[in-house]
């Protein structure tokens, strides 16, 4: 399931599931979005602090279900943090169905929306945020017209050449996000996967949240938890401006003991460049060259 593009002067809602959102912080970020030409709804509890670090799992997803009921809002869109999975119990799937819109987001959303694409089948976008928004570069704020106000683009837009660590090619379904957060919801109820189905996984997370041996660890979690069966190709985001050899050995060996292309690229993560990915969406992948290609 596809929603339609953000229009020209469209609504975008914005809400808070995963941090506290201060109001001298967003009003700024809202601005740049009306500069922009779109119009904006806040959602009802977006300043809240209940629980002083954040508002109530309630409040928030209350404030995810409302943006989803709008029939004005065709865009949701929200920053990342901690703690959005404590959201995914009130979530309104059946609502997601019924309003199919385009939701945007990155990091800590990740579970919010693999949860969605998963528990609906509508497609959802990973990469940007209105933090992001705020101060977009050339790169990323042609992703954001490319792929959210246009109806997508079939080729993916590299920001520099991608490191081949194991050459091949796969098609399968695009899935991933942050690394922790993917690793952690893998089994959960509330990301049902068809095993019957083959994956482009792409993975990102950042040297200041965690060195090599972390991100081996939950690697190594997503490999217990039986899921790289059906994985049959690896695109790993940024992690550093210069990432150790280590980082490389250990995406390689993956590859190497799964059998699957992996490569390595500054396209996307928590550095300057904020691709978008469109989770859900088949596709085409390539090491050699660097491509991603979506059907």
């Amino acid at each position: 399931m596809r929603a339609k593009p953000l229009s020209t002067g469209g609504t975008i809602g914005i809400c808070s599931p995963s941090q506290i959102a201060k109001r001298e912080e967003y009003q700024p970020r809202i601005e740049a979005l009306k500069q922009l030409g779109f119009q904006v709804v806040e959602a009802d509890n977006l300043y809240k602090t209940t629980y002083g670090y954040l508002a109530s799992p309630i409040e928030r997803g209350t404030d995810f279900n409302q943006l989803i009921r709008d029939p004005q809002v065709e865009l949701v869109l929200f920053d990342g943090g901690e703690g959005s999975n404590e959201l995914l119990p009130y979530i309104d799937f059946q609502a997601v169905r019924e309003n199919p819109k385009r939701i945007l987001a990155y990091s800590d959303a990740t579970t919010i929306l693999d949860a969605v694409w998963a528990n609906t089948g509508l497609e959802v976008y990973y990469g940007q945020t209105p933090k992001i928004l705020h101060s977009q570069t050339d790169f990323n704020r042609e992703q954001f017209f490319d792929h959210i106000v246009k109806n997508g683009t079939s080729v993916h837009t590299k920001a520099s050449p991608w490191i081949n660590l194991r050459a091949g090619e796969a098609r399968g379904i695009l899935i991933g996000g942050y690394l922790r957060n993917f690793a952690m919801q893998l089994n959960s109820s509330f990301f049902p996967i068809d095993c019957s189905q083959k994956y482009i996984l792409f993975l990102e997370d950042n040297i200041r949240f965690g060195d090599e041996a972390y991100v081996s660890a939950m690697l190594t979690h997503i490999e217990l938890s039986g899921f790289m069966d059906c994985v049959c190709g690896l695109l790993f985001g940024h992690y550093d401006t210069d990432p150790h050899p280590y980082l490389y050995d250990r995406l390689a060996r993956l590859g190497a003991c799964y059998n699957i292309p992996v490569a390595y690229c500054d396209d996307f993560g928590h550095g300057s460049n904020h691709a978008i990915l469109e989770i859900g969406r088949s596709c085409f992948f390539e090491t050699r060259t660097g491509s991603l290609v979506y059907h």
